[in-house]
């Protein structure tokens, strides 16, 4: 009796996960991924990443490249479920669509600022007063320079990238009164897409 009680669960849960593989890309989903969830794994792959590198820099770049995987797999994702937006290759479009869809399609709200830098043409900054992923990361002192939104940078450079405007993104911690979080994503096009 308990056997076939077994089988009986187990082709439920085959069901529930047949139902989730014929589920449509193209239909967004509403299920959000608790940020508790998020942040513990985020602190993991900092921590995994950690003690796989020799100095910050290494970490930081480690956390790029992640978010570089990451990115590509959004960018594929938001161009297929999206129906007005198609793919940019021109510059302000583009962080326009970084800006708004993007962030809201990860963060569930819009980057607090875009803006243009007044001493160099090719570069402009994304800025994020409170992102969500570094809500629960603390960097110890002795790491003062650490930017844990290097994987954010990532994520950023890879669509850029995918919206055929490669450029070098960098990301800096700037805490602000109220705000010790605040990141700016800081994107350098090359010059071949500024022109």
């Amino acid at each position: 009796m308990q056997a076939s009680n077994l089988l009986k669960l187990d082709t439920r849960a085959s069901k529930r996960s047949n139902m989730l593989l014929e589920q449509s890309l193209a239909k967004p989903r509403r299920d959000k991924v608790s940020l508790g969830a998020f942040a513990f794994l985020f602190a993991e792959i900092i921590r995994y990443s950690q003690n796989r590198v020799l100095g910050i820099q290494d970490l930081e770049a480690k956390l790029n490249e992640l978010g570089k995987r990451v990115g590509v797999r959004v960018f594929e994702l938001l161009m297929w479920r999206e129906k007005n937006v198609h793919r940019e290759t021109r510059v302000l479009p583009t962080l326009m669509f970084i800006n708004t869809v993007v962030w809201r399609a990860l963060f569930d709200k819009q980057a607090d600022s875009l803006g243009h830098s007044t001493e160099n043409d090719d570069e402009y900054m994304i800025t994020d007063n409170e992102p969500s992923i570094l809500k629960y990361i603390s960097v110890p002192k002795e790491m003062a320079s650490f930017s844990p939104g290097a994987f954010l940078a990532g994520v950023v450079e890879a669509i850029v990238e995918g919206c055929q405007c490669p450029a070098r993104v960098t990301s800096h911690l700037v805490p602000a009164d109220g705000m010790p979080l605040k990141t700016v994503i800081l994107l350098k096009f090359s010059q071949e897409v500024m022109e």
